[in-house]
């Protein structure tokens, strides 16, 4: 059977993560994805951990993990000749990915205007800081910058005690990783269109916009409360944190009040725990330290492992804080084969965590070692030179990439529904069924505007679901899987979040779909996978930070292990879900084939914490807790600036921005032997960071971040939710969607993190109400009439 992308070619450009990670989706694919890199190699090269201690740009682990199965080919791209060459190969190749700044890629002739006449067939997709438009398009920025411009470091770690330490930056480039899944799910569904119909097309993708789209309640708790969410304070439902077992933290989340009832059980029904104070979510968050305090004293008589599956037996989520050992060694893991061995070479074996997503047949999985660089330029240049040139398009309307695509969505909460909602933002239609007794949890978070509640009133719902038509289907009535079955035959894909097996109990899991429906992709997404001894254990996003790494990597200097501000591993799932949902699209486009699509939260969360997994792998060195600073740039650090809380990230990746620094703070710092170089700026951090910190707490954190983006030195403050809400730059991308909701009227959501060249750009319509369109789809979907839908009606099959 052949590779899901096998002959399809990709030609890849930039550094480090953003256009890097994308393309290495479509080299486990079976895609042929060239790298085309500057003489001096991709900065990832250089950027560790290396094999035996020593750099050199063929023993750098992050470029092990993000070249993985690629080809490797030298160009000097301000060589005409080479340019030229470019430009032929781009003639011959599927997509492009690159993660040019738009200056640079105009210069070139990369933007999305010269490409599309020169090059109409091609999908090409840029991953930028802040877009290809916007009064920020040009600035410059490094991760620390990127994940402060989308607000999530506004939000970490979350219910922090002291209120003087900064906002905190989660471990690794996770901003860059999230703008990456964006820009892989727009490159596969526009190759999907391009097969379809031979017309190409250019993704804008910003990654302030694809951190602003995770924020969980973090911008509609503004736009609809009123309220802006902070790192700071207590949490709204408790008990949740990380707690101490005796031999090592534990992270512990109660959600629902009969989970809180199933752990009093568990802790013995202790006196304490039928106090007042503690009899509902309200009592408890306002008693949250009296409460952590009694808790702590019951955990802290356990061990780590026994307590987590203990807990888990009774369905209460506990996860273990994992380090990098812990995660090597767990059973789950190993027993559904996550990690893969490769021969590095120059480096000997070296054990990396796998795809995001399994796939039938073993279709997705790493294909190979990290090319050496330039080492596939002879052969690559031989069959380019042969190749022919895509053919041209026909003209045509542009539409979006997945209009003409139906998807059944049988997904609730955060995860499954940001998924299928990126399908809707593609064109997809994307039809959720509810049940009209057990009501999506999204719709009775207490997320309201004026504080009046309502079944279509949450912020949180209307959130996740835009673009959405919504079905009332009671699927635990024996007639609903007949009647499932009918119209998943007139649909192309089922995704799927709820419990392990809940779907085969029902009668609707993927063997029962697929013998109507031989062609269906089929994507089921939970919390530890569909196999392995963990995967009935309750699996909330908030979990996966402590599960994959992140958490026990994220933290102050010489502070404990902390959270990640947001469910990070919601949003993880969700888009890797739609990735791979588009790509097993592009599949059965050219093979005629279905595909049944395992996604873990805690695998897919894991796959993004490889900065923390590397230094183990390479050299059993567990990662250090460093707050906001980085292994190798300084000064990179948070700020704090004039006014209540405000802050703002600086970050110098080279000598020049260093000295362009020093002439706004103080010219002397230049000559200062302590700041000398990044390794003597890395050796007196303290004391530098005290001279910086001197200079910016007088001064505004904007007129601070004008000042140095003019002298091209990357800075940006720490968004909080109205930030974003009011930034003139997203307001000038179309980005904040304000469309008009039957109950709630225009409220400001999150939307879509990438724009089209060609395509309709924007949300369509605003989530639905509950069973707003039940009875258009069963009329346009399998032709009922009002007497057939009513007579369902009575049955109880319908809402």
């Amino acid at each position: 059977m052949p590779l899901p992308l096998e002959g399809i070619r990709v030609l890849e450009l930039g550094e480090m993560v953003g256009a890097a990670f994308a393309a290495r989706w479509f080299a486990d694919l079976g895609a042929d994805v060239i790298k085309v890199e500057p003489a001096e190699g991709d900065r990832a090269r250089s950027r560790g951990p290396f094999s035996g201690g020593m750099a050199h740009p063929e023993r750098g682990g992050l470029f092990f993990y993000l070249a993985a199965g690629k080809r490797s080919v030298v160009l000097d791209l301000d060589d005409p000749v080479d340019r030229a060459t470019l430009d032929d190969w781009l003639g011959k190749c599927h997509v492009l990915l690159h993660n040019l700044e738009p200056a640079r890629a105009e210069a070139l002739g990369l933007d999305a205007a010269s490409l599309g006449g020169r090059h109409p067939h091609l999908v090409a997709t840029s991953v930028t800081a802040f877009g290809t438009s916007g009064p920020y398009r040009d600035w410059r920025s490094e991760e620390l910058n990127r994940t402060n411009a989308g607000g999530w470091c506004w939000l970490s770690p979350g219910a922090l005690e002291d209120p003087t330490l900064p906002p905190l930056k989660t471990f690794g480039h996770q901003a860059d990783f999230h703008g990456a899944l964006a820009a892989a799910t727009a490159s596969f569904a526009g190759l999907f269109r391009s097969l379809r119909t031979g017309q190409g097309e250019a993704i804008d993708v910003s990654i302030q916009e694809a951190v602003a789209a995770i924020l969980e309640i973090g911008l509609i708790g503004y736009t609809y409360m009123d309220v802006i969410a902070t790192r700071h304070g207590i949490r709204g439902l408790n008990p949740w944190g990380i707690f101490e077992c005796s031999d090592g933290p534990i992270f512990l989340s109660v959600i629902e009040q009969d989970q809180w009832e199933r752990l009093v059980e568990f802790m013995g029904n202790p006196d304490w725990a039928s106090i007042e104070i503690f009899e509902d979510f309200v009592a408890r968050a306002r008693n949250a330290d009296a409460l952590a305090t009694f808790v702590q004293e019951w955990i802290g008589t356990w061990k780590v492992d026994d307590l987590f599956h203990q807990g888990q037996k009774r369905r209460i989520c506990f996860a273990p804080v994992l380090d990098m050992r812990g995660i090597g060694e767990i059973s789950h893991l190993r027993e559904r084969g996550f990690f893969s061995e490769i021969e590095q070479p120059g480096a000997g074996r070296v054990r990396l965590p796998g795809p995001a997503t399994r796939w039938r047949d073993d279709a997705c999985r790493l294909r190979g070692p990290a090319p050496a660089l330039g080492a596939d330029g002879e052969a690559i240049r031989a069959e380019l030179g042969r190749a022919t040139p895509l053919a041209a398009p026909a003209p045509a309307a542009a539409k979006r990439p997945l209009e003409g695509v139906r998807i059944a969505d049988f997904t609730w909460v955060w995860a499954g529904p940001f998924g299928a909602m990126q399908l809707a933002h593609l064109g997809a239609e994307v039809i959720k069924f509810e049940s009209p007794t057990r009501t999506d949890i999204g719709r009775r978070l207490a997320v309201f505007p004026d504080n009046e509640p309502g079944i279509n009133r949450s912020g949180y719902f209307n959130q996740w679901n835009q673009g959405k038509k919504s079905v009332e289907l009671d699927l635990s009535h024996p007639d609903t899987p007949e009647l499932v079955k009918r119209i998943v035959s007139e649909c192309d894909v089922v995704i799927e979040n709820f419990a392990t097996g809940v779907m085969d109990r029902l009668g609707i899991g993927w063997e029962d779909l697929r013998a109507v429906n031989p062609k269906l992709v089929f994507a089921s997404i939970s919390g530890y996978g569909s196999d392995g001894p963990f995967a009935d254990y309750m699996g909330y996003g908030p979990a996966m930070g402590p599960l994959s790494g992140l958490s026990q990597a994220t933290g102050y200097p010489g502070g404990p292990p902390r959270e990640t501000g947001i469910s990070v591993g919601d949003p993880v799932a969700g888009m890797s879900a739609a990735a791979a949902i588009c790509a097993a699209l592009v599949d059965r486009e050219r093979n005629g084939i279905g595909q049944y699509i395992d996604i873990s939260l805690w695998e897919s969360t894991t796959a993004l914490a490889i900065e923390a997994w590397l230094p183990f792998a390479i050299s059993g060195q567990e990662p250090v807790r460093m707050g906001n600073r980085d292994p190798l740039m300084s000064p990179h650090g948070m700020f704090s600036c004039a006014g209540e809380d405000r802050w703002v990230s600086i970050a110098c990746a080279n000598e020049a921005e260093w000295r362009a620094l020093c002439e706004i703070i103080d010219p002397a710092l230049a000559s200062d032997p302590r700041f000398a170089s990044a390794a003597e700026r890395k050796r007196n951090e303290p004391a530098l960071e005290e001279t910086i910190g001197g200079w910016t707490a007088s001064r505004d954190r904007w007129e601070i971040t004008r000042m140095l983006q003019d002298a091209s030195i990357p800075a940006f403050p720490s968004l909080d939710p109205r930030d974003l809400a009011e930034d003139p730059h997203l307001a000038a991308r179309g980005y904040l969607e304000e469309l008009e909701h039957p109950e709630v009227g225009r409220r400001k959501h999150s939307g879509i993190p990438w724009q089209l060249r060609d395509g309709p750009n924007g949300v369509r319509f605003p989530a639905p109400c509950l069973g707003q369109h039940t009875e258009e789809v069963l009329g346009d979907l399998l032709h009922l009439g009002r007497a057939e839908i009513s007579a369902l009606r009575e049955r109880g099959i319908l809402g």
